[in-house]
């Protein structure tokens, strides 16, 4: 069952003033988000998967994000919730960044966090907090600051939903994932993180070495298919003195992919995507690649491997959009489909990143001017 309004408020009653005063506008914002939303929702087909797996999951469907019962209720006092968090012998925090109607959000909820193995591991160690990345909840940040959630999302680089960030019981980050993580894999990124490997690796390190022990049980392979969308080498893609005539998409692939053979049937090849990529620069690189020469928009020499590492990647397919100025202006490697690639190409060639947006707001504005309620 989800958290109700009359939980949060019995846990208010006996709080302090200013923790009844947040409350309070926590409760206000998100009864006034949560109609206005279920109304819009209510307008629309159930057309939402739920199925235990992804391979009927529609990006473009919008979904009612409930939280799972055992998520926390707090009173968005950070510190104080580390702290408890410790004093029950937890690891940290877990803070799950999401919105009203995010496909993505719906998906892993009813996947991964719905998962029993899964659901228990994260209860034993952390503490789960879940957070409207647009709310305007006041909230204590780890420094002891009042503020409000979206601002904390923004200053915390959540650009997508779901955003998913860990915390030590001292709130300094641990770990932060985006996007749509199959059980799986998110099992993965936990142990990673409740064995102690991330003070050892990179998540990315650690999942290599996972896949590469997993090999053996795999039947698949991928390949990097040619395609006449993507630039031939020389990579030479600077353009800090002397700016481009269009933007530029760069695509990570790599050997035996599980995602990318859906991306390129789903979004390359979709004919209406295509096209408007045609306004595009498209390269794309292979992240195992070592020894290709790559001049990057800001003009540093480097590989495949080792721009794709910095760029702190750890899932294929990974895409970076730069403006024509060599401005790196969105980049992610979580599951893209056709809906949010979509988005994301509008948020580059209408240039939202120049008005301070983020692409989850303007894909939420999109969503408005569809006349649906939010956005994958």
């Amino acid at each position: 069952m989800p958290h109700s309004s009359s939980q949060v408020l019995r846990s208010a009653a006996t709080a302090s003033p200013a923790a009844r005063r947040r409350t309070h506008a926590a409760q206000t914002a998100g009864l006034l988000v949560s109609g206005l939303l279920s109304a819009l929702l209510s307008l629309l087909p159930a057309t939402m998967a739920t199925a235990a797996g992804d391979a009927d999951f529609d990006d473009a469907a919008i979904a009612q994000i409930d939280y799972p019962d055992w998520f926390k209720d707090s009173f968005l006092d950070l510190p104080d919730d580390a702290a408890m968090a410790a004093e029950a012998g937890k690891q940290g925090l877990f803070l799950f960044f999401s919105t009203q109607g995010c496909s993505y959000c719906h998906l892993f909820i009813q996947t991964s966090l719905q998962d029993p193995a899964i659901a228990a591991r994260l209860q034993a160690h952390f503490d789960t907090l879940g957070l409207e990345i647009f709310s305007d909840a006041e909230l204590v940040d780890f420094s002891g600051e009042t503020t409000r959630v979206k601002t904390f999302a923004l200053a915390e680089g959540v650009q997508f939903a779901p955003t998913l960030l860990f915390y030590d019981t001292e709130g300094q980050a641990l770990l932060k994932l985006t996007g749509y993580y199959e059980p799986a894999r998110f099992a993965a990124a936990l142990e990673y993180l409740i064995g102690g490997h991330h003070a050892e690796m990179s998540l990315r390190d650690y999942l290599a070495q996972q896949d590469a022990a997993e090999a053996g049980t795999d039947t698949g392979t991928w390949t990097l298919p040619a395609d006449a969308l993507f630039e031939p080498p020389p990579h030479m893609l600077a353009r800090d003195r002397m700016p481009a005539e269009r933007p530029l998409l760069v695509l990570f692939e790599g050997k035996d992919c599980p995602r990318c053979p859906r991306f390129h049937a789903e979004v390359l090849g979709d004919a209406e995507l295509r096209e408007q990529l045609d306004g595009f620069d498209v390269v794309r690189l292979n992240a195992g690649d070592t020894k290709t020469p790559v001049l990057t928009p800001a003009g540093e020499r480097t590989s495949p491997a080792d721009w794709y590492a910095a760029l702190g990647f750890s899932e294929l397919p990974a895409l970076v959009f730069f403006s024509e100025d060599g401005r790196q202006v969105l980049a992610t490697d979580a599951l893209v489909l056709a809906s949010r690639m979509q988005n994301s190409i509008g948020f580059v060639t209408e240039r939202a990143y120049e008005r301070g947006w983020t692409y989850q707001r303007y894909a939420r504005t999109q969503a408005i001017e569809r006349g649906q309620a939010e956005v994958p």
